[in-house]
């Protein structure tokens, strides 16, 4: 006689809490890939407004040291950073003037250097439509003298999205 013995069979494959709990920790890293890409995203935007505040601060330097003669013109940051150039609002500087350095040729061009990177710091310079959007965002510039140095400072802030240190 030949015997059959009934095996029962062990069930393979996965069960649908193995599916579900697999489901969450796919949803929970890829919530991670998104928050990594959005703080990748928020660095970009700071390290483009670091290279844009560099660019101005190397062209008005650059300006400063071109026209040595009058360069006291260029010292238009009193203390607390004010006046300061690039957002027109109540610290503007307003309109530039120049006198008593170099003679009449290097004082306008003092003034005319000022008033292009007043523009270039607002960024007006370039538009998409009627918006500014050639430099960094809500930039100030500001340029003061320290006559116990005789040194220059040229200073360039931004409004960023993030904190920085």
């Amino acid at each position: 006689m030949v015997e059959m013995r009934c095996r029962r069979q062990t069930s393979t494959g996965f069960t649908l809490l193995e599916v579900l709990v697999t489901l969450v920790v796919i949803a929970l890293g890829l919530l991670g890939l998104a928050a990594l890409q959005v703080r990748t995203q928020q660095a970009e935007f700071e390290a483009y407004n670091r290279v844009q505040a560099l660019v101005l601060l190397d062209a008005i330097v650059n300006r400063i040291n071109a026209n040595r003669a009058t360069a006291p013109c260029y010292a238009i940051t009193t203390g607390g950073g004010a006046p300061y150039l690039g957002v027109p609002d109540a610290g503007h500087a307003g309109a530039i003037t120049c006198s008593g350095y170099g003679d009449v040729n290097t004082q306008q061009l003092a003034v005319n250097d000022l008033d292009e990177w007043d523009r270039v710091v607002q960024g007006t310079t370039e538009l998409v439509g009627a918006t500014a959007v050639g430099t960094a965002l809500g930039a100030r510039g500001c340029i003061s003298f320290d006559p116990a140095s005789s040194a220059y400072t040229v200073a360039v802030a931004w409004q960023g999205i993030a904190e920085t240190s």
